[in-house]
């Protein structure tokens, strides 16, 4: 209804004050002009539409006209032969603008959410211009008539608002625009209204065409119109007559409430022919019209266009007609035959007779919004079809029909906040939390994770309120001007929609009982408003009532009404806090005195309770609370967060109350009891109200920026500034995520099949790769440095590639999360990156045209070929510019124009066909770029391209001739787009929006367009499954598609005859109506039929056998080893079925074979198994890694080994193993002790290594090629087992059978394919028990005698442990997901047969992940949520559970009456048990309250390995930290016995006296060892930062007995720690980026470091002060930096200090210094001659140089050349002096201070390939080995080489002791000590320094 001052109209002319320009604008050629016809004043605007001529009503964008009237009268004149445009853009009442655009440039009619385009055609005399109806010659005066309302309601299913603007473009005459909520008749009088009683407005004076005296709109003398075209009459123009045509063309929209109904059209209005009357609706009937498009009389003159109605069938229940939306045009003076004249009355009569006496009625339960899209076309009088529009009206249904509606669901989002990263809040039962995501507001349960998502905002959310009991949910918007929603909480519905006074509100806040909402926000001059409505109405029908608004000076950041009176409010702001009070209709504030406190900048309130009453608590910015007394308006308390200062910090003085810098909070809420906290250090804090002390903390990685307590007061949410939410729970005392996010825009998407992963790319600098089952993030890679453009999976492997900004792609493993390779071959940012679908290839593209191929098969990607201005440099960044097609074969991208489309062959980068886009609609006035491209699945080989004129043209890929083009289906350049599998549907990014489209529509395809992001969204992409898509931008949305089932596409391997039998996606009409009104809860009209499908197969494990896969060749291991075989009669036929019997009874399963006597799936061999030397695999179905830390993950290892070298044994061997330091925390239960006999083992990389624990001395077993995964020791010790991973040389694990009082392998046997999860032996030592990991899934039972297979058994599911019952050797469990499986032996040939027992449902669904036997029948199992369960094992029952520990349980030790359990919370406890076995006769009526637990103990990590005396007084156990303790309970004491680092080493330095050395990790910790004793004395730990590179001072310092160590870190920091001291002496920040290298000068005085960006930083220590920093290095890694004394005059250079640096660009530079005089000078450079922009693989490291111990004036460098070499260069010399050639490139080096002695380990590759052949091997036995992980020890005299095995990695770093009776080689974070025998030790300095402390 238009408010009173618009009544009755309104002309906009004169409300913007067109010509005065100041509330409108002009743009182009606009004048004044005066009309002879009209005889006044008209504007003109002249020009193309796309020159820029227009009048725009208001004057810019961001005002609005604000008119309310329903409809819209424009009065223009189209200037002859010319295009126009009228573009209005109207308001809806929830503030979506909607555009409509009327102009006779159309050529059909459109639609999308927010915008619709209608074809006006004035004038029967248009003229056809480059294919487009242009203006008639005779075009005339026009009025048209738009109803806004009805046009809103019927085509996008909103309520009409108000008109915002009007823009009136290109070539046409104009009055005046008029509003007014009256329908004008121009063909009436009052008096002829009055008498045909119709409620009908004359046109007004001022709108009116002037007719002459006598005339009217219709002549007179005829009651009839004719329906042919109108002629001339004889009344000539100059007579000034005005005629209203008859309708002569109408398209008709059909609505879905009927479908299968072709819609009819009534006869015209004023019509009487027959025809016309037998189509007239019956009494009964309803008609039912839409807004058509819109054409004129054929031979010009006036007319008027009324909308076409739809016969529907008559309903029971009567109601008032609602006439839909009427398009009208009035026109000047037409001519009309003589004698065809009707009558106004008549015509008044035949108009309006639908709508009188007519009783009318429709189903309001089938009203459903319309299908755009679904047109059906009626040929117009005297017209011609075009084919297309003939087959629309031939088949409407078939060609437009688009079902269902909606097809598309969104079922979750990932993301939080958008407008700000607060707002979100508990239910009323704390089972759900309510929180926005930008434009969408998500309803979360913690529980299941299940999302409900409320759409309809469409900008970003700003604020949430959620009523105390679930009723109302409120939700407000940014933009526009805060438009609020309120929801009904229990179905999501939206019950009112209505603006704030606010311009923009921050806060809202519900009364406990929902009655009253208040509002915060500014108004438009930015002062702060406070608004009050009264919602008790709402869920009634009601509206909400504004209570009162209130503007206020005061700033307020958070405002809430008192939970215990709906009428008192409170509020905080800087410096101010203001208790409100509703009361008469006014809000009303005062003060409270806060006295020195009123300076504070307060952040947020909560109201409390307290012991009288209730309690305001307050926060600050600057770390205060306040308890306030609202009653008195007094501080009662006042309280500050400061930060814990540990001594010796560079502090002054104390802090005191008042001074000082606090803990900034931005956050606080309360329950009855305690306080939460959330503050800017990323802590959430949990106090008593009291604030005594703190409860509870959690540290998060960001700020946190708010925090609710749930209403139960048991868990505390909390948000961070970074995007995350998650909530405490008190209780359990954990925290768990509930959703990550990205903080900025996400760029590009890549899916992942066989995983089901997405992985996305933000400008927040981050990949984050996503579950797309859970939508939980599995994977964040940060890149601070340089923003990750694109993003694409390899197909095959768990490898992830990601283009940059900086034209690095990187390939990163998802499962060690490392970096695999780096390749920079592009010099601008990757704009393209796509895998072929076969994995073989990967191709990136970047904005400077460069177009690269990969080869990505192997784990090491390399660059095959790049090609230079190839691909456009111009073009859209979007991710779907470079794609491949499904067979591999083609690749497709934009370029080298942006006009072009290339397509290539992917093997040979053949160009095969090259398509200019531009070329292609010539009838445009601007080219055509290409934006997007997508293939079409299978053949026929479509092409399909999206471009910048809104069209999507379908190429054939081997001709390039256009198939079809599919125009104007989206506006503006789509940035991505996507083809389903089956071809069925397409999928466009559309702005703000989505698009789905029917694409197998030949005509014109049905659309539907889906909103719910608050930004632009930049990639859409269907899901893995096809049953969902994927759109990004401002978040990530998953939609589930509603419509049918995939189908395989035309021509695929579905439609051939041997194909299985697949759904049918495309069903016919009726198919189509039954499931529509299956979804609409009509009855369906067809028995649906059962489709054929495959039977259910029931089975374990899945045969036939492979022949190829799994073989061990033997020819690998040579020597004294024994082959093992395996007996002739094990095996069995691979097609007998396999038996799963499932009886009624409980845990009644059993699992066997019934064709063998081995039980489940007993056929690991086919026949003729012995002369096949090998074992083979049944095939297994990949299954994902379990979600438990118990299951054994191999590190990955940056290096592989090769399939054939081998390495001949030397005379002697120059380098001895001393020492390992450090243990492998990575691998599970690889610790054995025997107290009895003292024998102790623990593997290291792959090695084991036996310690004394008395002495320390260590004996090392080598052999195994890969990192060692568990180990076993029988119970005589005797004999030990151990299993490493499979490897490159061998498909299989290798399991190596030790004999423990010699150290020899005896037997090397092999069954599992990835890795190996546990062993056992029985107890009789007679069996092993091999168990394989989740990727292999099989037990494998042994022989121990003979190291026979006796039996293989495939499980399920993965299995996390096995255990032989101690008492008895035919029995034995294993753990795994949700069940307890008891397997016993059968027969002689060691057959199982298992039988499978479910946790109970009291335990949940949780997995067992430890077990252990206790006294007969009992065992004890741990599960991954902390439980442990007791089983009678003679019943198979669980009859006694509790809870041991916070996490998961991987350890579990039982003897006697004790139990030992270790988990992941870094907790060992001892429980004492000996009351259990009582228990066990109560059954399911036990209770755990006799077991306890004695003792606790926490370590420094996850517990992976245990051993215990047998009276469990004391043992030894391994935690991931890398660490084994000796733990005593009698004692309760806990003893480190083995320690090492459990990231990268990155350094290692000695003291000048060789008595003690230091080594510094990617973990951030700096730890000092005694080098006799190789013991752990000291360790330095810096959080959260890695520490890349250390020095120790040198002995020339002036107190030599202050030794101090210089650290450089991550974060551009340089630490010098006191080793004297024990303590950090100094912290400098001298670099922005990373610290890389780090030395000492001579003298001590000065250090020099170098970082990331290639600068070198010299500063003092003493003062702290960098006085230097050197660029010449500049953009290139430091990679080292080395200093040393030289005597004077040296190599031309006056200075006394002689240092170097070395980068990553092969730069070498030496330099003299005398720093304490400041002087510095250039000695040398060197540089490398190798080609740096092409890369490939054999590209060469970072350079190694160091200074020639042996000689001072040389330099030994590596991977300075082109060659893999070490060269040493003469500094007097100028020259390369010698030269050693190397096979691979050095990755380390080392030369040794005694004798000529040069240690190296190599980048990649193998041994004896291009270089020297080595003459020996340290090992049990020749093996093949690779260079990659050897060190090879180089003679410089002799030219010897010999390579040292014992490295599972290859070796990042060695060092020569001072004395050069030590080589220190470290490979990821083991150290491997090696002593140099022989005379190659001599030399070497010797004496003994000052002992630490």
């Amino acid at each position: 209804m238009a408010k009173a001052w618009q009544r009755p109209f309104v002309n906009v002319f004169r409300h913007c004050r067109v010509g005065e320009w100041r509330r409108c604008s002009r743009e182009g050629d606009v004048a004044a002009v005066t009309d002879k016809s009209l005889h006044c004043a008209v504007y003109r605007i002249r020009g193309a539409p796309s020159s820029g001529g227009y009048i725009q009503l208001p004057g810019t964008s961001t005002q609005s006209l604000g008119l309310t009237g329903r409809y819209l009268y424009v009065l223009f004149r189209p200037l002859p032969g010319k295009h126009f445009v009228i573009q209005l853009d109207v308001a809806t009442e929830d503030g979506q603008v909607v555009r409509m655009s009327f102009s006779n440039l159309f050529k059909e009619f459109k639609s999308t959410a927010t915008w619709l385009q209608f074809p006006l055609i004035c004038g029967a005399g248009a003229a056809m211009k480059g294919g487009t109806r242009v203006g008639a010659s005779d075009a005339r005066w026009t009025c048209l008539q738009l109803d806004l309302r009805d046009i809103l309601l019927v085509y996008v299913n909103r309520r009409y608002g108000h008109l915002k603007s009007v823009k009136l473009c290109a070539s046409l005459l104009v009055k005046s625009l008029y509003t007014s909520d009256l329908c004008f008749d121009p063909t009436l009088t009052v008096a002829e209204a009055q008498r045909a009683r119709l409620r009908v407005t004359p046109v007004p004076r001022e709108m009116a065409f002037p007719v002459p005296k006598g005339e009217s709109w219709f002549p007179s003398d005829s009651s009839e119109a004719s329906p042919g075209p109108v002629q001339e009459s004889c009344f000539p123009p100059e007579a000034g007559r005005w005629v209203l045509c008859p309708v002569v063309s109408v398209a008709v929209r059909s609505l879905p409430d009927f479908l299968g109904r072709v819609p009819q059209l009534l006869p015209h209005l004023g019509a009487s022919s027959s025809a016309a009357q037998d189509r007239a609706p019956s009494a009964g009937s309803i008609a039912v019209s839409a807004p058509v498009p819109l054409h004129t009389a054929p031979k010009g003159g006036g007319l008027r266009v009324l909308t076409a109605p739809v016969l529907l069938q008559p309903c029971q229940a009567p109601s008032v007609p609602r006439p839909l939306p009427e398009v009208s045009l009035f026109c000047e003076r037409s001519e009309v035959p003589t004698g065809s004249k009707p009558s106004a009355s008549a015509h008044a009569r035949h108009k309006y007779a639908a709508g009188n006496g007519v009783d009318v009625s429709t189903p309001k339960s089938t009203v459903v919004p319309a299908v755009r899209g679904d047109v059906a076309v009626h040929k117009p009088f005297g017209g011609k079809q075009s084919k297309q529009v003939a087959a629309l009206a031939e088949h409407p249904f078939r060609q437009r029909s688009f079902l269902p509606d909606p097809i598309l669901r969104l079922k979750g989002v990932v993301g939080f906040g958008g407008h700000s990263t607060k707002w979100a809040l508990w239910t009323k039962d704390g089972s759900a939390v309510v929180y926005p995501c930008h434009a969408v507001v998500v309803i979360l349960r913690t529980d299941t994770q299940e999302q409900r998502c409320l759409l309809g905002h469409t900008d970003k959310v700003s604020a949430l309120a959620l009523d105390g009991d679930d009723v109302l949910l409120a939700s407000a918007q940014a933009r526009p001007s805060s438009m609020l929603r309120l929801w009904d909480f229990g179905t999501g519905a939206c019950l009112s929609l209505f603006r704030s006074p606010a311009h923009m509100l921050c806060s809202l806040s519900f009364s406990r009982g929902g009655a009253l909402l208040c509002g915060v926000g500014k108004d438009r001059q930015g002062r702060t408003v406070v608004v009050a409505w009264g919602t008790a109405q709402v869920g009634r029908g009601g509206e909400p009532v504004l209570l009162a608004k209130t503007h206020t000076g005061f700033d307020i950041q958070a405002f809430e009404v008192a939970f215990f009176d709906e009428t008192r409010m409170a509020s905080c702001g800087q410096g101010s806090v203001r208790l409100w009070r509703l009361r008469g209709g006014q809000l009303r504030s005062c003060p409270v005195d806060l006295g020195e406190h009123r300076v504070l900048e307060l952040t947020d309130l909560a109201f409390g309770p307290a012991q009288d009453g209730h309690m305001l608590y307050v926060c600050s910015r600057s770390g205060h609370i306040l308890e306030i007394d609202h009653q008195h308006m007094a501080v009662r308390h006042a309280r500050r967060l400061l930060p814990v200062w540990m001594p010796g910090s560079p502090v002054s003085q104390k802090q005191t109350f008042g001074s000082g810098p606090g803990i900034s909070i931005s956050s606080l809420s309360t329950s009855q009891t305690t306080c939460a906290v959330g503050s800017e250090d990323g802590y959430l804090r949990l106090w008593p109200l009291d604030f005594s002390s703190v409860l509870l903390e959690a540290e998060h990685e960001g700020p946190v920026t708010w925090v609710r307590v749930s209403p139960d007061g048991l868990r505390v949410l909390s948000a961070t500034s970074v995007g995350h939410l998650g909530f405490l729970d008190v209780p359990s005392r954990e925290y768990r995520v509930l959703v990550r996010s990205h903080t900025a825009p996400v760029l590009a998407l890549a899916t992942e099949c066989s995983r089901g992963q997405l992985a996305t790319v933000s400008q927040d600098h981050t990949v984050r790769v996503w579950d797309l089952a859970t939508l939980q993030q599995l994977h964040d890679l940060r890149s601070p440095e340089e923003a990750p453009c694109t993003v694409a999976f390899h197909p095959t492997r768990p490898v992830l590639f990601c283009g940059f900004s900086s034209g690095a792609v990187r390939s990163f493993s998802l499962e060690s999360a490392e970096v695999l390779a780096a390749h920079r071959c592009h010099q601008g940012p990757v704009t393209g990156l796509a895998t072929s679908p076969d994995g073989s290839l990967l191709f990136s593209s970047c904005s400077s045209g460069t177009l690269a191929q990969y080869h990505c098969a192997a784990t090491q990607c390399c660059v095959l070929r790049v090609a230079a201005n190839v691909v456009c440099q111009d073009a859209h960044p979007t991710p779907n510019a470079l794609v491949l097609s499904g067979d591999s074969r083609l690749l497709a991208f934009v370029g080298p124009s942006k006009y072009v489309v290339t397509v290539m062959n992917t093997a040979s980068l053949e160009e095969l066909l090259r398509v200019d886009v531009s070329a292609l609609d010539l009838a445009s006035a601007r080219l055509a770029s290409a934006v997007a491209l997508c293939f079409g699945p299978g053949p026929p080989g479509h092409l399909l391209v999206s471009t910048s004129s809104s069209t999507v043209v379908v190429l054939d890929s081997t001709s390039g001739r256009v198939v079809r083009e599919l125009p104007d289906v989206h506006s503006g350049a789509c940035p991505s787009l996507a083809l389903s599998r089956d071809a069925r549907f397409l999928l466009m990014a559309t702005d703000r929006a989505i698009k789905v489209c029917d694409y197998p529509t030949q005509a014109c395809p049905g659309c539907q367009v889906y909103i719910g992001h608050s930004e632009p969204v930049r990639a859409v992409a269907f899901a893995p499954d096809q049953q969902r898509l994927l759109s990004v931008g401002d978040a990530i949305f998953l939609w589930d598609i509603l419509g049918p089932l995939e189908r395989s596409p035309l021509g695929s391997a579905g439609d051939s005859p041997g194909a299985p039998p697949t759904c049918e996606a495309s069903p016919d009409a009726r198919q189509l109506e039954d499931v529509v009104s299956g979804a609409h809860g009509l009855p369906r009209q067809q028995v649906p039929e059962p489709s054929q499908a495959s039977p259910l197969q029931l089975g374990i494990c899945a045969g036939p056998l492979r022949d190829d896969d799994g073989a061990f060749s033997w020819s690998d291991e040579e020597g004294p080893l024994e082959e093992s075989h395996i007996p002739e009669g094990l095996h069995q036929d691979s097609s007998l079925p396999v038996l799963v019997k499932e009886a009624s009874g409980a845990g009644d399963r059993v699992w066997g074979s019934p064709g063998g006597p081995r039980g489940l799936s007993m056929c690991p061999h086919p026949h003729g198994w012995p002369s096949a030397r090998g074992t083979r695999k049944a095939q297994v179905h990949p299954s994902a890694r379990p979600d438990c830390y118990k299951h054994f993950m191999a590190r990955y290892k940056t290096s592989s080994l090769p399939k054939s070298a081998s390495i001949s044994r030397g005379s002697a061997e120059r380098l001895i193993l001393k020492a390992v330091m450090g243990y492998n925390g990575n691998g599970r239960d690889n610790v054995v002790w025997k107290p009895d006999t003292g024998f102790f083992a623990y593997t290291s990389g792959c090695l084991v290594v036996v310690e004394d624990l008395h002495s320390g001395a260590q004996q090392h077993w080598l052999g195994h090629p890969e990192e060692i995964s568990t180990l076993a020791l029988s119970h005589d010790a005797q004999v030990l087992a151990s299993a490493s991973g499979c490897s490159s040389t061998a498909s299989c694990c290798q399991i190596r059978i030790w004999n423990v009082p010699g150290g020899s392998c005896r037997q090397l046997i092999s069954y599992h394919s990835t890795a190996v999860q546990a062993l056992a032996f029985s107890p009789d030592d007679e069996l092993l028990v091999t168990l394989g990991d989740y990727g292999d899934r099989t037990l494998a039972l042994w022989s121990v005698a003979t190291c026979e297979l006796l039996s293989v058994t495939c499980l399920p599911e993965p299995v996390h442990g096995v255990a032989f019952n101690p008492r008895d050797a035919g029995e034995l469990a294993c753990v795994g997901q949700h069940a307890v499986t008891l397997w016993l032996l059968r027969g002689p040939n060691g057959s199982l047969q298992g039988r499978r027992e479910p946790l109970p449902e009291e335990l949940g669904t949780g997995e067992l992940t430890s077990l252990c036997y206790g006294a007969a029948p009992l065992l004890y199992c741990g599960s991954n949520a902390g439980q442990v369960c007791v089983w009678d094992t003679s019943a198979s029952c669980c009859f006694l559970a509790w809870e041991a520990d916070d996490g998961e349980i991987g350890v579990l030790l039982c003897s006697g009456t004790r139990l030992v359990s270790g988990s992941n919370t870094r907790r060992l406890r001892l429980w004492a048990v000996g009351t259990v076995s009582e228990l066990r006769c109560k059954g399911s009526r036990a209770r755990s309250s006799s077991v306890f637990m004695e003792r606790e103990l926490t370590l420094d990590g996850a517990i992976v390995s245990a051993v215990f005396h047998d009276t469990m007084d004391m043992g030894v156990v391994g935690t991931t930290a890398g660490t084994l303790w000796y733990v005593s309970w009698a004692e309760g004491s806990s003893t480190r016995l083995i320690s090492g680092h459990r990231s990268k080493v990155n350094e290692v330095v000695f003291s000048p006296s060789t008595s003690h050395w230091a080594t510094c990790s990617d973990d951030g910790s700096v730890r000092v060892w005694s080098l006799a004793g190789m013991e752990l004395l000291i360790q330095f730990q810096v959080l959260n930062q890695s520490c890349l590179c250390l020095a120790w001072s040198p002995a020339s310092c002036a107190h030599p007995e202050q030794q101090q160590v210089a650290a450089g870190y991550s974060d551009g920091t340089l630490r010098v720690f006191s080793i004297s001291r024990i303590a950090m002496e100094l912290k400098m920040h001298p670099h922005w980026a990373a610290l890389t290298a780090i030395a000492y000068s001579a003298d001590g005085q000065t250090i020099l470091s170098g970082d990331k960006d290639g600068f070198v930083a010299v500063s003092r220590p003493r003062t702290g002060m960098t006085f230097r920093v050197l660029s010449d290095h500049r953009g290139a890694l430091i990679s080292t930096v080395q200093s040393r004394s030289k005597e004077h005059g040296d190599f031309g250079a006056q200075w006394a200090d002689l240092w170097l640096a070395a980068s990553s660009d092969q730069r070498i530079s030496v330099w003299a210094a005398d720093w304490p005089q400041g002087h510095c000078e250039l000695v040398d450079w060197l540089s490398s001659p190798s080609p740096t922009l092409m890369e490939g693989p054999s590209h060469p490291p970072s350079p190694l140089v160091a200074f020639c111990p042996w000689d001072g004036a040389l330099l030994a460098c590596a991977g300075l050349s082109v060659r893999p070499e070490v060269v040493f260069y003469s500094l007097r010399q100028k020259q390369v002096v010698e030269r050693i050639l190397l096979p691979f490139f050095a990755v380390s080096l080392s030369l040794s201070p005694g004798a000529r002695l040069v240690a190296v380990g190599f980048a990649g590759g193998v041994a004896g390939v291009g270089g020297p052949r080595p003459s020996a091997c340290l090992g049990p036995a020749p093996c093949h080995l690779p260079t990659e992980r050897v060190l090879r020890l180089v003679d410089c005299e002799s030219g010897t080489m010999q390579d040292f095995a014992g490295h599972d990695d290859l070796v990042q770093l060695c060092r020569f002791a001072p004395s050069a009776r030590l080589l220190f080689s470290a490979a990821h974070s083991e150290i491997l000590v090696w002593e140099v025998t022989g005379p190659w030790a001599a030399g070497g300095a010797s004496g003994s320094g000052p002992p630490l402390g």
